[in-house]
């Protein structure tokens, strides 16, 4: 019998595939067990469960045609009305829950008319979105019979259509076999929270690839380090609903007075790359050109103009995890931001879901210790900018070039335009900050063995198919 592959990572758990989550630990498994309408490719989105799909130029009325076969792992048959029952299931007001956010999808396809027939499924919205496909690209699949299942509290009973299902799940373990007839060997996602410890797990063959490693750590011979650019954004949220920085030349100055490069070598051991706008290289429409450089006198001429040519002390909130180096960083951000007479007074949560919760409440000081993960540079203006949603993480600011630009790419079906538009709304923020945006992390992975050209996807996500045909294939 073939060995399973073991796979470790700093949470192994199997959550409820229509809780929103952009956590690569939890995406990886729920990605084996169930398909989506539609993949993230390297340039654009890719089939999934859909074969094609089209948009009505009105941007809210969607079609796509699923893939004849496909079969659930109860043995049901997947087909648009089971597909339709798992969206509407996405987007009741109960599931959708992300740290500190409830009903995430429900903002999207809330008032959505969903319904299959045959293979033919239609989603006709109330409003206008383009980005459509950035929320179906997490529209986890699974058997009608499942849901009511897990809507009774057994998420082990999640049945979808991937290449792999459910085998055992205790606590920090999730253990996945292949169907029937695949060549492929069983899997097993373990918990181990420490980085270190999942290095040395590695290094003496207790596991087959391990997740998240040190960036500065050495995976020694017989193992290959892939390096991936994580999307998600490590920022500073900037409380624009009061307090000081609700004038935006503050927020400007504090933008100026950052070295970006200077954070990424002695917080991150060079292990991140300076974030030049509010999302990252890799996100649809982000645009190209570099943030404005450090200028301490501008900064301190902004800050003088705003009313404070002397001293000035911002209260942070900081949590102790989630980024794990926030302390560190929010030290670090005080020494640079000491240059232009700007001192910090921080309070430090160690109740990271309780954090979060603050944060959506709008409890924060001046400054916040965050992160912004969704690979959707829509979902981040909607979610986190647009003052007339006013959403989770929005913190106050206001900008109506954004707000407009917004509007037009809601309602732009053209891909390359609606690229141009977020590009333009991304040059609007860099100089108008609305977070004080730091670095994007490079995700380190180690596998066992030699794998000269295995890469991760740009969502940084496991790609547990293609890694088990290159560890046993």
């Amino acid at each position: 019998m073939t060995p399973p592959v073991t796979i470790l990572q700093r949470r192994a758990d199997l959550v409820d595939p229509h809780d929103c989550t952009d956590a690569a630990d939890d995406l990886s498994i729920l990605s084996a067990i169930c398909e989506t309408l539609v993949r993230r490719g390297d340039a654009g989105f890719v089939p999934g469960l859909a074969e094609s799909w089209s948009v009505e130029p009105d941007a809210r009325g969607w079609r796509f045609r699923l893939r004849d076969g496909a079969t659930f792992h109860d043995a049901s048959r997947c087909d648009a009305d089971a597909a339709a029952q798992s969206l509407r299931r996405m987007a009741r007001e109960d599931k959708g829950y992300t740290l500190g956010a409830p009903a995430v999808w429900r903002q999207y396809l809330g008032d959505a008319e969903i319904a299959g027939e045959g293979l033919d499924l239609r989603i006709d919205l109330a409003e206008p979105m383009a980005d459509l496909l950035d929320v179906l690209v997490q529209g986890f699949i699974a058997s009608p019979d499942s849901l009511r299942r897990m809507d009774a509290g057994d998420v082990a009973a999640i049945a979808g259509t991937g290449p792999y299902r459910v085998d055992a799940v205790s606590e920090g373990s999730v253990r996945l076999r292949p169907l029937a007839g695949g060549a492929r060997p069983s899997l097993v996602f373990q918990a181990m929270p420490d980085a270190e410890a999942r290095l040395a797990a590695l290094h003496d063959g207790r596991a087959d690839v391990a997740t998240n490693l040190p960036f500065a750590g050495d995976l020694g011979p017989g193992t290959t380090r892939v390096e991936t650019l994580n999307p998600v954004a490590i920022i500073f949220l900037m409380n624009a609903a009061r307090g000081p920085l609700r004038d935006p030349r503050l927020r400007r100055a504090l933008s100026l007075a950052l070295d970006r490069d200077a954070l990424v070598r002695d917080v991150m051991d060079g292990g991140a790359t300076p974030l030049h706008g509010f999302v990252s290289p890799v996100h649809f429409g982000a645009g190209r050109d570099p943030a404005p450089a450090r200028d301490l006198e501008a900064a301190r001429a902004l800050l003088a103009e705003a009313g404070h040519p002397g001293a000035l002390t911002l209260t942070v909130s900081c949590p102790t995890r989630l980024p794990d180096e926030a302390v560190r960083l929010t030290a670090a951000l005080g020494t640079q931001l000491s240059a232009i007479g700007v001192a910090l007074d921080v309070t430090y949560h160690e109740d990271r879901e309780a954090y979060a919760h603050q944060v959506r409440r709008k409890e924060i000081g001046d400054l916040a210790v965050f992160d912004s993960s969704p690979l959707s540079t829509y979902r981040v203006l909607v979610e986190k900018l647009d003052a007339r949603v006013q959403g989770s993480w929005w913190e106050g600011y206001h900008n109506p070039e954004v707000e407009d630009l917004i509007d037009r790419g809601r309602r732009t079906t053209d891909e390359a335009a609606r690229d141009a538009i977020y590009a333009q709304a991304y040059g609007v923020l860099q100089h108008d900050p609305a977070w004080l945006t730091l670095y994007n992390p490079v995700r380190v992975t180690g596998l066992r063995g030699d794998h000269p050209g295995f890469t991760l996807p740009k969502d940084a996500v496991l790609d547990v198919t293609r890694l088990a045909q290159v560890l046993r294939g």
